[in-house]
């Protein structure tokens, strides 16, 4: 994608920008010429690792995250580490669903649009996952021809990402390119820090430069608000996720 005059590279798997690296082989000039932004010098590599061997250069090597479990096997091959799982603070009560198979992408676009709108007139909230930028932006556009109000978070648009509200009041659905990246939050009335400041900046405030009075009058608003509509969420059968296709790699799922 071209960001501030510069071809950037976006992370297939993970979604992300990859500021800084660039094709090779002349590759990355093309597509500077073919974008019409200023063609920069190929950078020349003097030597390469690999993450994995890079890591195993530290003397004591751990980590932390929620996608582990399904790499176990993986990380004991290169690292020689063990995975351990830590229990949950709450009993799960996610209900998961067997996948639906389509005869096409037409029918399965259409029965996602028909899901997501049915779920948008309960006042539902939905949470929808695709695995490219462009597969969220054909989604887009077909909810935008039913009139369903939505947010698209993908790397295109990452900066609204970190300002999107997870209130129930910015109504309608979210969708985005790579589940890796999601806030838990959407359906949470205890996140209510994010909505405020948001209105704060719609406003043209800041945080710190803010009047006193105005400040805890939005954030009493919010801190009243976002409880009840945690509870009507949590009613209605929670934060809905809607998986359009399956990721290469399971633990992006």
């Amino acid at each position: 994608m071209v960001k501030d005059g510069e071809v950037v590279i976006v992370d297939e798997f993970t979604g992300r920008l990859m500021p800084g690296r660039r094709y090779s082989d002349g590759l990355h000039q093309a597509l500077e010429a073919k974008e019409n932004v200023k063609i920069e010098r190929e950078n020349q590599t003097l030597a390469t690792i690999t993450f994995q061997n890079y890591f195993r250069m530290y003397k004591k090597l751990a980590g932390m995250t929620g996608t582990a479990e399904t790499e176990a096997e993986e990380f004991y091959k290169i690292y020689k580490l063990e995975v351990n799982v830590i229990p949950t603070n709450r009993t799960l009560i996610r209900t998961e669903y067997s996948d639906v198979i389509y005869r096409t992408e037409r029918e399965k676009y259409n029965a996602v649009v028909n899901e997501i709108k049915e779920l948008h007139e309960q006042g539902r909230p939905v949470l929808v996952g695709t695995i490219s930028i462009e597969k969220s932006e054909k989604l887009s556009t077909l909810l935008k021809r039913q009139g369903i109000p939505h947010v698209v978070l993908n790397a295109k648009y990452h900066a609204k990402e970190a300002r999107s509200s997870p209130s129930r009041t910015q109504e309608g659905s979210n969708h985005r390119n790579q589940h890796g990246r999601t806030r838990n939050g959407y359906s949470s009335g205890r996140q209510s820090r994010i909505p405020y400041l948001q209105t704060l900046r719609e406003k043209n405030l800041d945080a710190d430069t803010a009047p006193k009075d105005e400040y805890e009058r939005i954030r009493k608003h919010w801190l009243d608000v976002c409880p009840k509509e945690h509870d009507e969420v949590v009613n209605m059968g929670g934060l809905h996720i809607l998986g359009t296709e399956r990721h290469e790699a399971r633990r992006i799922e």
